[in-house]
């Protein structure tokens, strides 16, 4: 999504996203001249942040990538040519792999657009209220919308003002057969024409019909006039509270009282019905029931009461406006209202807050949104709350997009915006409101952006604080009402327990990759050790250092088990791109010449062939505790149909295809099975099934009959397949004109149970793993089957000179 233009904080559309005023401010901190900035200027623009859908990777520059600049070159100071280009690789696939993360996370079904709402509405003819008779067709239709779209109709429907009523069509323009007829309904519906149906000879007819209907303005202009004038409206929305139904029912309620306390506001229910499956089904309901033909009747408009309770009347507008308009622009919520007061507006009050933030009021909408089914107003809510993403709200957000209620989306958002920002939230005390699980899922990341000496000191100091406040809890209050003695004279850090600060830590510090603490003499990592926090000190405290186990750390492809996998520190990551430049420029030719790019290998140990997802998860940021859409109750996930399932494996085979996914794959430290996972995690995403049903994606040969005609789906990656000018239907609810089989729950384990038992298949044999790779763990028991042919290898040239010679078998 792009930012086409600028917008309000408050408001959101489809098309265009918001543009954060953070990101205004850095516009301006690039306007400032460098020889006008001085060093304590330069500190202060320490932060600089720009949201995730404006870019998919940030260039970081923080006052302080010098010194960890100067730090690193400290440590590769005396690495070679060939350590120093492996770091490099490792760094760069860390890029590659992240920018494919974001994109997964940032993944999500698109939401409907009013004009295709509106033509689902034409086609389906939900809630009509007239018929136009054409050559002896019949056109179910809606008058407001025929109306405020071709002064034509609106003269024509003027004189048949009854409901149901049947109004013959006469067309002075010759030619208009009934397809054309039916083309015409369907563009006053949806700006849209479709000409590849009609003979080219009619384009001249077409600009007569024009001249005699009169052109409509564009589809969004009628639908705000609709909106502001309410002409033709047939449906009312009553916001109404409890004390107001009390009132109307006791004889002694005043009209003045309890027209004070209900809210109406006059709309369209063709308009309702195609936005929301929510209003559709009711007035649906109303319809079968009887209601509609007693308000027609009395010629009154449909009364549609809403508890307060569930959709507060300050936010009516702004749910019309984005029924009508396809925005969410929260500037419409009535501020001074005598609306009840909200669960978040409660909450908000006992926690001290004046009143209810941005943040706050579009969390609320997102409820309402996802009540009505309306995934326009949703999604407008979420990329408000992500482009009001700052320290203050990080934690708050946090917490409610974690939260069974809560957007998984926005959770994912924040997850990035705390990697970001770690290192400016490790100086600020929102780290000690930071919860456990989240702190767990940032320090699992291979892309938070903290040096390690800055992860281990941050770990500490909440571990810290969490110990002050369990001293403080335990700590007898003698008067009531008055501070604790340790609140008031403080807890001084001799006097904390360290072996109740290393159970408090038991499950943060194995996270800290202690080999990537540098300096290596610093006091925060000497000190951890004396305290006995740290159980296994670092590899190179314990070696001897002429084994140089610090390149071994760092660089992989040592076979010594010492090397932990480096995050992407931006400014890490730029120093060792510019020390290596500087080796290869300083005349090390033939070094240079001799390295070779050595693909490391994604096929796993002997035993160890299946896929092993938690050796992907800590790169990946996922963690299996986290939050995910799943039935506990049954231990299932849903299985999309196979219709479903075809058009998720061709978006994934293009996917595959991409030039930035290619490129990744060429990469030589990849893991291949980390890139394969986040695009199908990205697929699953865009069409609307939880996380857990990309195991359906992985293992679809279990999930589906194999003796099904349909079932045999082959997977070709990394081809291009045929060019598709749009994204596939994004979740089975969306697709209104092909509708599929519902969504089916399968037990995992109970499916591949089974499919073992018919096909007599043991875990380990071939069905299970990829029919590419042979099994080498039991290739022993079938070594005897094996024709062994006398066959010459070539070894290849690795790098060191040296001829290997050939290899017989």
């Amino acid at each position: 999504m792009g930012a086409n233009s600028s917008f309000p904080e408050s408001s959101y559309t489809p098309s265009n996203v918001p543009k954060s005023s953070t990101f205004s401010k850095l516009s301006q901190a690039y306007a400032v001249s460098d020889t006008d900035i001085s060093g304590k200027d330069k500190k202060k623009k320490a932060s600089k942040f720009a949201t995730l859908r404006k870019k998919l990777t940030r260039v970081r520059r923080h006052s302080r990538s010098f010194d960890y600049g100067r730090t690193l070159r400290e440590v590769v100071s005396s690495w070679s040519v060939r350590d120093m280009s492996t770091l490099v690789q490792e760094y760069e696939s860390l890029l590659a792999l992240k920018e494919l993360a974001i994109a997964a996370d940032l993944a999500r079904p698109a939401a409907s657009p009013v004009r295709q709402d509106l033509s689902t509405l034409f086609d389906y003819k939900f809630c009509t209220d007239i018929d136009l008779i054409y050559h002896g067709a019949c056109f179910p239709a809606h008058r407001a919308i025929l109306s405020v779209r071709s002064p034509f109709f609106r003269g024509l429907l003027n004189r048949y003002p009854d409901f149901g009523s049947q109004i013959p069509v006469k067309l002075k323009t010759a030619g208009v057969d009934v397809s054309m007829f039916a083309a015409l309904m369907q563009y006053l519906y949806t700006d849209i024409i479709n000409t590849t149906d009609l003979r080219l000879e009619n384009q001249e007819i077409l600009v007569k019909l024009a001249e005699e209907l009169g052109m409509p303005c564009p589809l969004e202009d009628n639908l705000r006039t609709l909106l502001e004038t309410g002409e033709c409206s047939d449906a009312v929305l009553v916001f109404m509270s409890e004390d107001c139904q009390d009132s109307i029912s006791s004889d002694t309620a005043s009209s003045e009282s309890s027209r004070s306390m209900k809210h109406e506001l006059h709309c369209h229910k063709a308009i309702l019905a195609a936005r929301s499956p929510f209003f559709r089904n009711l007035l649906i309901r109303r319809a079968r029931s009887g209601e509609e033909l007693t308000e027609r009747s009395l010629q009154a408009p449909s009364r549609i009461v809403l508890d307060e309770s569930v959709i507060p009347r300050r936010y009516a507008r702004v749910l019309l406006n984005a029924i009508y308009q396809d925005t969410v622009d929260l500037s419409l919520i009535i501020r001074n209202s005598s609306s009840t007061c909200s669960l978040s507006e409660v909450q908000a009050i006992v926690a001290g807050k004046g009143h209810m933030t941005l943040v706050d009021e579009a969390m609320e909408i997102y409820q309402i949104g996802q009540f009505l089914d309306f995934s326009i107003l949703s999604q407008g809510c979420e990329d408000i709350i992500v482009d009001s993403l700052s320290m203050d709200n990080l934690v708050s957000v946090l917490t409610w997009s974690s939260e069974p209620h809560g957007s998984r989306w926005v959770y994912r958002q924040a997850q990035h915006y705390l990697w970001e920002e770690f290192l400016q939230l490790s100086h600020s005390p929102v780290l000690f409101d930071l919860g456990r699980f989240h702190l767990l899922e940032a320090l699992s990341s291979d892309f938070l952006q903290a040096g390690e000496l800055d992860v281990l000191a941050a770990v500490l100091k909440w571990g810290e604080h969490q110990l002050i406040r369990r001293i403080e809890e335990r700590e007898p209050n003698l008067l009531s009402h008055t501070a604790h003695s340790v609140s008031k004279k403080g807890v001084k850090k001799r006097d904390l327990n360290d072996v109740e600060l290393r159970d408090i830590l038991a499950d943060l510090l194995p996270l800290v990759r202690m080999d990537h603490v540098i300096p290596h003499n610093s006091d925060v990592l000497g000190g951890a050790i004396k305290r006995g926090l740290v159980s296994t000190p670092p590899s190179h405290m314990i070696n001897d250092e002429k084994n140089n186990q610090y390149a071994s750390a760092w660089v992989r492809g040592k076979n010594n088990g010492v090397f932990i996998r480096p995050r992407l520190f931006t400014p890490y990551y730029e120093e060792a791109k510019a020390v290596l430049e500087e080796h290869l420029s300083q005349g090390s030719e033939q070094e240079s010449v001799r390295i070779r790019t050595i693909q490391m290998s994604s096929i796993p140990d002997t035993l160890y062939m299946v896929e092993d997802r938690q050796y992907m998860q800590p790169c990946l940021g996922y963690t299996p505790s986290s939050p995910a859409t799943m039935d506990i109750i049954a231990g299932t996930i849903p299985v999309p149909d196979m219709t479903t399932l075809n058009l998720m494996l061709q978006r994934e085979q293009e996917l595959q295809s991409s030039k930035q996914v290619q490129r990744a794959y060429q990469l030589s430290c990849h893991n291949k099975r980390a890139i394969t996972y986040q695009l199908q995690l990205r697929v699953v995403r865009e069409f609307g099934l939880p996380d857990t049903s990309i195991e359906v994606l992985m293992n679809s040969q279990f999930y589906y009959p194999p003796d099904d005609p349909t079932h045999h789906v082959q997977r070709h990656y990394r081809i291009s397949p045929p060019h598709r000018r749009t994204s596939p239907p994004l979740s089975s609810r969306n697709k209104h004109n092909s509708p599929t089989k519902p969504v089916q729950c399968v037990s995992p384990t109970r499916s591949f149970a089974s499919y073992q038992a018919e096909n007599e298949l043991s875990p380990c044999s071939d069905g299970t793993l990829s029919d590419a790779i042979p099994d080498i763990a039991m290739a022993t028991a079938s070594i005897g089957q094996l024709h062994i042919h006398d066959q010459e290898l070539e070894l290849p040239d690795i790098g060191d000179g040296s001829n290997h010679g050939a290899l017989y078998i």
